[in-house]
C-alpha cells in the first residue's frame, strides 16, 4: 500500500528521505541531481525567499524554460506555504505584465534568456528578482533580512498554486489550485498508470503548463523517478539526439508532435513509389506497413519507451489509426483542463479506443448534461477533488463556471459509448448550429482538412450562414512542388483550393461542407501547448 502525501510539503519530506540517492533532476547532457540533493537545494530557495520577507501565502512567479532547477523553486515556494504562479515563457510582455500585477506576486524567479521580457515592464508589487539558473538575487527592493526558520505546516485546503492559461478564448484566467487538488490527481494518476523508481522521464512541454506540470514534475517527484530536460527547443535535431541519450520509459506530448513525425517523415516513406502506394492502399498489406514503420518509431524514441502520453488537443483520426494498427508504439491519450489539475479522463496504452480520450478517472464523477436524445452528445460536468475552487479574484467568472449544486461545467462536448469511453466532439463556445439545427463540430472538419497534401494548419468558421475553411498550406512543399512543375504560385494556389474543397466535401456530411477556402500568407498564431487561438480568428467574420 501506498501512503498518500496530502500536501506538495509532505510529498517532498517522503520523496528526498525514501529516494535520498536515487538521481532526480537533469539536464540530459548535465549531471543530475539526487532527491537528498534537492532537498538541500529547496532548503536554500526557502531559506533565501524567507530573507527576502517571502512568508506563506504570499505569492511568487516562475518565468523560465525548463531546467532542473524550475522543479526546486516550485517545491520550494509551495512546501514553506507560499503559492507559486508558474508564467508560461511564450506569453507577451503585455500578458506577463497583467499575470504579475493581478496575481499580486510579490517576488518572480526569471531565466537569463527570458529576463529582457520583465526588464521594461511596471510591476511596482515585485520587491525581489532571482535569476533561474544560479538561484542568486539580482535585484531587490530592500535589504535582505535574517532567514526565518522553516515551521509554517502546510494544509491540504491550502492554495498551492495559480495557473494563467492563455487558451484560445482570448482573456487570460488565474486558475486556483489547492494542495488537495494536485496531491488527489497525482493519486489518480498514478492508480491509472504506474509510475515507480526506475522511470525515466523526458521532458519536452513547458513546465508551466499543467500537464506537464502534474505529470512531468510532480507525478516522477512522487515516485522516485527521474527527469531529464532539453536545454534547447525540442527540434528533431535536438530530440533524436536526446532520446537515443536518456532511452526514457515516460514522455508527455500534444498531439502536433506525433502528427508532425508521422506526416514528416513516416507518410513520405511508407508512400515512396508508386508501388508502395499502390501496397499501402490494400489494407492487410497497409497494417504491416504501419507495423514496421511503428517498431522503427518505438526504436527513434529510445526503445525503452511504456507511456507516450498525448494531451491537450483531439489527435488527428489518420495518426492514430496508423499508432493503433502499428501496435508497437506505447501512445496513450488523456483529456482534462487546467481547472481540474488537469486529467478527467486517460486511457493506458493497452486500453485505448479509436478517438476516444478514455474512460473517466476513479475519484472523478462526470456527466453529460443534457444530452442530445438521438446522438447522447452534450456539456461535460464534473466533479472531484482534484476540481479548482475558482478563479483568482474573478467571483463572477467562478460563478459562471459551477452549477447551482456544485458541478463544474467544463465548457467541452462529449459523449460516451456503451462501455463508458469518453468521446470529445468540439468546444460549446466553437459548436456551429447549422441551417436545420445540425450541430457542427469545426475540429471534426479541420482534421480531414489536416490530411489534405500540403496543408500544415486549418480553422472551420462560419460567417454569413457558409463554412468557411482558413488554410495555411505548408510553404516549403509549396515552393518545392511549383520548383519541379514550372507553375505560378498564384494559379496552383487556387487549383489546390479547389481540390481541397472538392476532397473535403466527399468526406464530410452534407450540412458540414465548406463553401469557401481562404489561403492564409502567414501561420496561425497559437498557444504554448500549439493549439491556434480560435478566438482571433472568429472575430474576423
Amino acid at each position: 500500500m501506498h501512503y498518500h502525501p496530502q500536501t506538495l510539503q509532505q510529498m517532498l519530506q517522503q520523496s528526498v528521505q525514501k529516494y535520498s540517492d536515487r538521481r532526480c533532476f537533469s539536464f540530459v547532457d548535465g549531471q543530475p541531481f539526487t532527491y537528498a540533493e534537492l532537498g538541500e537545494k529547496v532548503g536554500e530557495i526557502q531559506r533565501l525567499l524567507s530573507s527576502c520577507g517571502v512568508q506563506p501565502g504570499d505569492k511568487v512567479a516562475i518565468l523560465s524554460h525548463n531546467m532542473p532547477s524550475w522543479g526546486a523553486s516550485y517545491v520550494a515556494i509551495t512546501a514553506m506555504g507560499a503559492v507559486v504562479v508558474p508564467l508560461l515563457p511564450d506569453f507577451s510582455k503585455v500578458e506577463i505584465e497583467n499575470v504579475l500585477n493581478h496575481s499580486d506576486s510579490k517576488a518572480i524567479f526569471v531565466s537569463k534568456r527570458l529576463r529582457p521580457k520583465i526588464d521594461e515592464i511596471n510591476i511596482p508589487n515585485i520587491a525581489t528578482r532571482i535569476l533561474q539558473d544560479t538561484l542568486t538575487v539580482y535585484e531587490a527592493s530592500a535589504a535582505p533580512r535574517k532567514a526565518r526558520p522553516l515551521q509554517h505546516t502546510v494544509k491540504p485546503g491550502d492554495l498551492a498554486a495559480i495557473i494563467y492559461t492563455s487558451g484560445t478564448t482570448g482573456k487570460n484566467k488565474g486558475v486556483m489550485l489547492t494542495h488537495r487538488n494536485l496531491m488527489s490527481q497525482l493519486e489518480m494518476a498514478r492508480n491509472l498508470q504506474p509510475v515507480d523508481k526506475d522511470d525515466v522521464f523526458l521532458s519536452i512541454l513547458p513546465l508551466s503548463h499543467t500537464y506537464e506540470n502534474s505529470f512531468g514534475l510532480l507525478l516522477p517527484l512522487l515516485c522516485g523517478a527521474s527527469v531529464y530536460y532539453l536545454d534547447k527547443a525540442p527540434t528533431p535535431s535536438v530530440l533524436l539526439p536526446a532520446v537515443e541519450k536518456v532511452r526514457p520509459t515516460y514522455m508527455l506530448t500534444v498531439p502536433m508532435i506525433i502528427e508532425k513525425i508521422f506526416r514528416g517523415k513516416i507518410l513520405p516513406q511508407l508512400k515512396a513509389s508508386a508501388l508502395t502506394r499502390f501496397l499501402y492502399s490494400i489494407p492487410p498489406l497497409r497494417k504491416l506497413m504501419h507495423r514496421k514503420a511503428a517498431r522503427m518509431l518505438y526504436q527513434t524514441f529510445g526503445g525503452n519507451l511504456k507511456f507516450f502520453g498525448i494531451g491537450g488537443a483531439k489527435l488527428d483520426p489518420v495518426v492514430e489509426k496508423f499508432l493503433i494498427e502499428g501496435k508497437a508504439f506505447p501512445y496513450a491519450i488523456g483529456y482534462g483542463l487546467t481547472e481540474t489539475a488537469p486529467l478527467l479522463a486517460g486511457a493506458t496504452p493497452d486500453k485505448v479506443k479509436f478517438q476516444s480520450t478514455g474512460a473517466v478517472l476513479n475519484g472523478v464523477t462526470m456527466k453529460i448534461h443534457r444530452p442530445n436524445a438521438m446522438t447522447g452528445e452534450g456539456e461535460i460536468w464534473v466533479k472531484g477533488p482534484n476540481v479548482m475552487p475558482g478563479y483568482y479574484k474573478d467571483q463572477a467568472l467562478t460563478s459562471e463556471v459551477f452549477s447551482s449544486d456544485g458541478w463544474f461545467k467544463t465548457g467541452d462536448l462529449g459523449a460516451f459509448d456503451s462501455r463508458g469511453n469518453l468521446y470529445i466532439k468540439g468546444r460549446l463556445k466553437t459548436m456551429i448550429l447549422g441551417a436545420s439545427g445540425e450541430n457542427i463540430y469545426p475540429e471534426e472538419i479541420e482534421s480531414v482538412i489536416n490530411n489534405f497534401r500540403y496543408v500544415r494548419d486549418s480553422l472551420v468558421v462560419e460567417q454569413k450562414g457558409r463554412l468557411v475553411a482558413m488554410v495555411r498550406f505548408n510553404p516549403d512543399e509549396l515552393e518545392q512542388t511549383l520548383h519541379e512543375m514550372r507553375v505560378e504560385a498564384e494559379h496552383y494556389v487556387e487549383h489546390l483550393k479547389a481540390e481541397l474543397k472538392a476532397y473535403v466535401n466527399s468526406q464530410v456530411s452534407r450540412f458540414a461542407q465548406i463553401s469557401v477556402v481562404v489561403a492564409l500568407p502567414s501561420d496561425f498564431e497559437k498557444t504554448p501547448t500549439l493549439k491556434i487561438k480560435r478566438y482571433l480568428y472568429m472575430s474576423q467574420k
